[in-house]
């Protein structure tokens, strides 16, 4: 493997689908093809995926003794030693740098550079030892999440609704969740102790955690869907219909974990698993034709 394609691994592109969350404020608030508006976004998604990347950098340099006992993680860059130390360092720099003057144009007014700094803070204190606290480190990822979708919502120029909050902040501890009981079947299969906060999880915990969430989900997402305030936002009580689309993501990912337990990387299934990109590609489509197309099809 080429220096070249190690430094851009060392970044992780593939987790920066996590980033699109920042066009979501938008997409719901039916701003989505204002191209002033989309070109923003997309500036403002390179800000956060060069800040995500920088911290992922300072994460892995930090890991480097853990990541070699994974199966996995050992072939990282800096766990294998493609990368040197410094150089790595020095990308991390030059990323925060890049996603800081970003954000800094973006906005006038501060406020996604407040968000994007935030981000970072809240990162840097996992990788320097939250991140070894039982639940407080699942906590710390979904609020990542949550803070992708305040980003999007300052470039846009959009409100947030407590609901789109709520659904994210689930969402996000769901997955984080479905991640730990893979490392915890990875610990138990290898004997190998590779992330210390899994000493506060088991597999029973984290199961019952799993059903738990993914019923408060289900239930959440129909209740906003059916919710007077979201009737008055969005002009519609068809939002319904997506439901079913949801109910069939979080049962495969649940099948994902619990039958075929590869729940390690959501990204991952992002990209491989046909039943899951189906089921986001028809939720984001129904949802287009109802918001987007309320006056030309049966939605209206």
């Amino acid at each position: 493997m080429s220096s070249l394609t190690n430094h851009i691994k060392l970044l992780r592109p593939k987790d920066w689908a996590k980033n699109l969350f920042l066009f979501v404020p938008s997409f719901f608030a039916e701003k989505f093809f204002d191209t002033e508006n989309l070109l923003r976004l997309t500036l403002a998604f390179f800000a956060f995926s060069f800040m995500a990347s920088c911290i992922y950098i300072l994460n892995d340099y930090r890991d480097i003794a853990d990541d070699q006992k994974h199966p996995v993680k050992k072939n990282r860059p800096l766990a294998s030693g493609k990368v040197k130390k410094t150089t790595a360092l020095a990308l991390s720099i030059l990323l925060f740098i890049a996603s800081a003057i970003i954000g800094y144009l973006l906005d006038g007014t501060l406020q996604f550079l407040f968000v994007l700094s935030l981000y970072f803070m809240l990162n840097v204190a996992y990788s320097l030892g939250f991140k070894n606290i039982a639940i407080l480190d699942i906590l710390i990822l979904a609020a990542g999440f949550v803070l992708r979708v305040k980003g999007g919502a300052v470039i846009a120029k959009v409100d947030t609704s407590e609901w789109l909050i709520i659904m994210t902040y689930l969402l996000a501890l769901f997955l984080s969740i479905a991640k730990r009981r893979d490392d915890l079947i990875l610990k138990i299969e290898t004997g190998s102790d590779m992330r210390k906060s899994m000493t506060g999880y088991n597999l029973e915990f984290l199961g019952t955690m799993l059903a738990f969430f993914s019923a408060i989900i289900i239930v959440s997402y129909i209740m906003y869907t059916v919710s007077g305030q979201t009737y008055v936002r969005l002009r519609t009580h068809r939002l319904y219909y997506t439901s079913v689309f949801v109910i069939a993501g979080i049962l495969r990912y649940l099948q994902i974990t619990f039958v075929q337990k590869k729940s390690g990387s959501p990204t991952e299934i992002l990209y491989k698993d046909r039943f899951i990109q189906c089921t986001i590609i028809l939720w984001i489509l129904s949802i287009y034709g109802i918001l987007y197309l309320r006056d030309k099809t049966f939605f209206a």
